[in-house]
């Protein structure tokens, strides 16, 4: 039976028990976890080690990144160096594993250290100055990096931590919800799909009682019952055609802006021949040459305003233009 697959990410050393406790977590939920140092990566011998690593967190169905004091090693495509001043920029494997993971949109939870997120609140507020010595990271890049996270608009949710028990509760509680969301979204879509299923058991209904009804007028008073399914058929597909009108983007814009019925749209569109023909009845529609109607709007989008405009002729049976 196929498992959730769940990335951990972060730098080795410093979390190796983190890591190790996480494992066993994950796994204790019937999860796989997925780790560089237990051997779940396959490297390709022709590429760097990271590019493995960024290749599998692409397949992975959650993304789990832990952020601690280090910032770690280099990604291949930075320049290799024994070691970093603290305020030099470069790329990390961690960092590069994490940007994989929102470029493919995969649910992501980050985890930081408290000491490390009390230090970045600090660091905030003193940007510009040099002279400041933290004790709980090896690299300004961890506060960017953990700047970044932070200013993204969604899936993003962290949490900080002193002890494992409390990130083990976090991910019970997150991952619950995550399971409760997916179950609320099947029941929707099962009830859209019985919801669709009766509606057009319904319109099947309709017809028959249609069929019915016409039949029954056509045998009790065959003088008027013609007529009146006539009128009553034409009453139907003139209301049908109003409906589509008023889900079509031009027309939409047309009687916003046009002090227009959608009988004379519909008169306007019988009667032209092409694009610029329909501008130019438009254009006869405004009383006052200074009122101020957008035909550049129009104009300017030509392409998917003749697209709307044959979707308005082909409602009307109509040839396109």
């Amino acid at each position: 039976m196929a498992k959730p697959r769940i990335f951990i990410s972060s730098t080795y050393y410093d979390l190796k028990h983190i890591r190790a406790s996480l494992d066993n977590f994950i796994e204790a939920l019937g999860f796989e976890s997925i780790l560089s140092e237990k051997g779940d990566i396959a490297y390709s011998p022709d590429q760097p080690l990271d590019h493995s690593c960024y290749r599998e967190v692409s397949n992975v169905d959650i993304f789990v990144l832990i952020i601690g004091g280090r910032y770690g090693s280099e990604a291949s495509s930075e320049e290799k160096k024994p070691s970093h001043d603290f305020f030099e920029r470069y790329e990390s494997i961690t960092k590069k594993e994490y940007e994989e993971a929102v470029r493919n949109d995969i649910p992501s939870y980050i985890l930081i250290e408290t000491n490390v997120y009390a230090e970045f609140r600090t660091y905030l507020k003193n940007k510009a100055k040099k002279d400041i010595n933290y004790a709980h990271v090896d690299s300004v890049n961890i506060f960017n990096f953990i700047e970044e996270i932070v200013a993204k608009k969604r899936n993003n949710p962290i949490k900080s931590f002193d002890k494992f028990s409390e990130i083990e509760y976090w991910l019970k509680e997150q991952w619950a919800g995550l399971f409760k969301d997916l179950l609320q979204r099947l029941s929707n879509q099962s009830q859209l799909t019985s919801l669709s299923s009766k509606v057009e058991e319904l319109g099947e209904i309709n017809n028959t009682l249609k069929t019915y009804l016409e039949s029954l007028m056509t045998t009790l008073n065959p003088d008027t019952s013609n007529e009146l399914i006539e009128r009553e058929s034409r009453r139907l597909e003139q209301k049908y055609i109003l409906q589509l009108l008023q889900k079509n983007a031009l027309s939409e814009f047309i009687l916003r802006n046009f002090d227009m019925t959608e009988d004379h749209l519909i008169k306007i569109i019988k009667q032209i021949t092409s694009f610029d023909e329909f501008i130019d009845e438009l254009k006869n529609c405004v009383p006052n040459p200074e009122d101020n109607i957008d035909f550049e709007s129009i104009v300017q989008q030509k392409s998917s305003a003749i697209q709307d405009l044959n979707q308005l002729r082909g409602i009307l049976n109509l040839k396109l233009v």
